[in-house]
């Protein structure tokens, strides 16, 4: 099913397409981005701060993610990234769309473990910022030891495991 790919701030894209300029590819997928530290973690993603934006852009066969944090502003660019959590991002996001029931991707960064996952946000939850039942993350690879990358988890039981690391 298509994922739901929420609209990113005007600020945030604006901020990237200024910084790629004209000869980069066309940002796409916008995805929000939370980062949730270990000694959040026990009370789960109602305490993952929403800390900026992530494009993917495609430029022919190579992708990069640029993305932006919080300012005075509104959103300005922070970088660009390439390698494995870039192209794990574009392989989960394949997989999502295959998965039943409406989705919204977003990016879930957990430092302390060096983990990034895909959080799937159930469009069903109803609530932009607190997790629904029916959330799944996706870890990202290179995942930690013990967790497999691209094996999606019920927020409920992936959370717990992080917390105890």
């Amino acid at each position: 099913m298509p994922l739901h790919v929420p609209v990113a701030p005007a600020s945030a894209l604006h901020s990237v397409r200024t910084a790629l300029g004209s000869s980069a590819g066309a940002p796409e997928h916008a995805l929000p981005v939370h980062v949730l530290h270990l000694g959040t973690a026990r009370g789960g993603l109602p305490h993952a701060e929403r800390t900026g934006w992530q494009f993917l852009v495609r430029d022919g066969e190579r992708v990069v993610a640029a993305e932006t944090v919080r300012s005075a502003d509104g959103w300005a660019f922070s970088h660009v990234s390439e390698g494995p959590f870039v192209s794990s991002t574009v392989r989960a996001l394949r997989q999502a769309e295959a998965l039943a029931g409406q989705y919204e991707p977003r990016v879930l960064s957990v430092p302390g473990l060096y983990m990034v996952a895909l959080w799937l946000h159930s469009d069903a939850a109803g609530d932009d910022t607190a997790p629904g039942e029916a959330d799944l993350l996706v870890p990202l690879a290179p995942a930690p030891p013990g967790i497999a990358a691209h094996r999606p988890h019920r927020v409920a039981d992936l959370i717990p495991v992080l917390s105890l690391r």
